[in-house]
Order: C-alpha cells, then structure tokens, then sequence
C-alpha cells in the first residue's frame, strides 16, 4: 500500500526513545493520523487489551518500536522480564494486526539477534547459524520470535509484515540510567558527571579495543520511513551507519564534546567484551537512504538533549 497523510499508523512505544523519533518524522512528513497510546493506557502484554484495541482502532500501518530494552546489567538481572515481556507484546501486536487486516507492518529487532561470533559485517544471512551472545539471549530469542512471526505470517497469509533490526541507537529521549543504560548513554552521563564534579579521572572498562556501530535514532526513523515506501521489502534488514568506532576513540570524543578535560583511566583486569560488532548494512543503503549524522555532530545533537532535560523528569533514567 501507498502511504498518504490520511493513513491510520499506529507506533506502538511511542514515548521511547524510537517511538518517538518515528512519531517526529512521520508528523514532519506531513501525517496526521496518528494512533498513540502508553502503556497505561495499553499494556501490550495483556492479550485481551491488545484484541480490542485492534477492533476498535483497525490501524492500517503499525510499527512496532514498543519494547523492554536495558545494557549488560540489565538483561544478566531481568532475563525473565525481557524474555516475557518481549515476546508477549510482539506476539500480541503482531497476530491481532492481521486478524484485524492490518495493511502493513514494521517490526522492530535488534543487532543482538545475530550469533555472538558471526562473521564481521554481520548480514542478513547470519541468523540462527550459531550461538548467541549469553549475557542478552533472552532478549535476542523474543526478537527473533517477533521477527519469524512477521516473515511466516507473510509466507502464509501474504500480509507485508517485514522486519528492521537497528544496530546500537542513541539520541533524544535516551535512558541515562546509570547500571541499565547502553555504553554510549552511560559514558555521556559519567563524563558529564566528572566534569561537573571536577574529577580528574574517568575510569573505563577493559583496554577500549573492542569496536561498536551507532546510529543516530532520528537517522533510524527516516531509515524505517524509507522501507515502508518499498513495494517489497526483504522479510528483515540490518538499519546501521555503515562504520564502526572503537570504544577508545569513543571514549575521547565524549569527553571532547561534554567538555571533560581529565585523564581517561583503562582498567584491563575488566572485560572488553565481544571485540566487533558491525553489521552489514548493504541492502538498506543500496534503497538510497544514508544517515544524516556522523557520530560526533550526532553526539552533540544528543547531549544538548541531555542538557536540556538534565534535573527534570523527562530525562530517562530507569
């Protein structure tokens, strides 16, 4: 189908840090018939409030962004949680939206679906080919659930449900919590406390070797607007920056741009974690979509955010 403003889409996890950059580029783009609920209002998790949400609001398009997401600590704490949680809203939001004709939908995964020593770039192709990464397998294993709902629904019923799995997102509306939150997030946070306090160092994990990709998320937004224009997408697609950064060199661009002017301190008795993690983005950018951020002007981009709301209750921090 062909998107128009008069088009009713629904973003599930509109107040995330993704629902909402999704929300700003399609009202930038001119919709306006946006259906929007919180989760007080909808919890995907109940089977029931899901059915009747679709039979009331019958969405044409539905993007799935709505998700329990956390760091290391996070998902090593509340591996129950993630798995649930994850795999009760997608099979909840996925399954009423073709009972109810849902025209169209997106389903939102994640880089951590791809086994823990996979090939560098990881494609497409990579999936299920061996083990994943211990410390996040139960939020991969509900992605990837979510993920073949999408493609064998569409295999079956012929409904368009594909699938984009984002590599590591940071930008507006990110969670700054200071155990549950990703690297990027966390570090901002800790350099900004340290130049606040007049710290003389920051202390970092492992030797800063390892190397991770990042995209900004309102880059991912305009990334997902672009596949829902395709008449025919690939069932899933990797949604990356096509580079990578080393956690050193990310480290001192944090520090560059928060402005702390200490020592950087790597503790190598700690882990570096898996050492690469880049996906190999081809067949998005093949589309002609490119990001509009490179990593610095999109960190800056993200700590005026941060700024911004720094001591009020918009910033994240769960």
């Amino acid at each position: 189908m062909k998107l128009t403003p008069s088009t009713r889409i629904y973003v599930a996890g509109h107040r995330g840090m993704v629902g909402s950059a999704i929300v700003r580029a399609l009202q930038a783009r001119g919709f306006k018939n946006l259906i929007l609920r919180t989760r007080q209002e909808l919890d995907l998790c109940e089977g029931a409030a899901v059915r009747s949400f679709f039979a009331e609001e019958k969405p044409e398009v539905v993007v799935v962004a709505a998700a329990r997401v956390g760091g290391i600590h996070a998902n090593n704490t509340y591996p129950a949680e993630f798995i649930h949680e994850n795999l009760a809203s997608a099979h909840n939001v996925i399954h009423e939206a073709w009972k109810h004709a849902t025209q169209r939908l997106l389903f939102l995964g994640s880089s951590c679906i791809y086994p823990r020593e996979a090939p560098q770039p990881m494609t497409e192709e990579c999936l299920l080919t061996s083990p994943l990464e211990p410390t996040n397998e139960a939020y991969a294993i509900a992605k990837i659930a979510g993920l073949k709902l999408c493609q064998y629904y569409r295999k079956q019923y012929g409904v368009l449900f594909h699938s984009a799995m984002p590599t590591n997102l940071y930008g507006p509306g990110d969670n700054y919590h200071p155990e549950n939150s990703h690297v990027l997030p966390a570090l901002l946070r800790r350099f900004h406390e340290a130049k606040e306090s007049g710290a003389s160092t920051v202390t970092l994990w492992g030797t800063g070797v390892a190397r991770r990709e990042f995209l900004h998320v309102d880059d991912l937004a305009s990334a997902l607007l672009t596949l829902l224009d395709l008449e025919s997408p690939p069932d899933w697609i990797n949604a990356g920056s096509g580079s990578d950064i080393s956690i050193f060199d990310l480290a001192h661009v944090l520090a560059r741009v928060t402005g702390f002017e200490g020592e950087l301190v790597w503790d190598a008795s700690k882990p570096d974690g898996t050492l690469r993690k880049f996906m190999d983005s081809s067949k998005l950018l093949a589309t002609g979509w490119k990001p509009q951020y490179d990593l610095e002007s999109g960190i800056r981009h993200t700590y005026a955010d941060f700024l911004s709301r720094l001591g009020t209750s918009k910033l994240r921090q769960r």
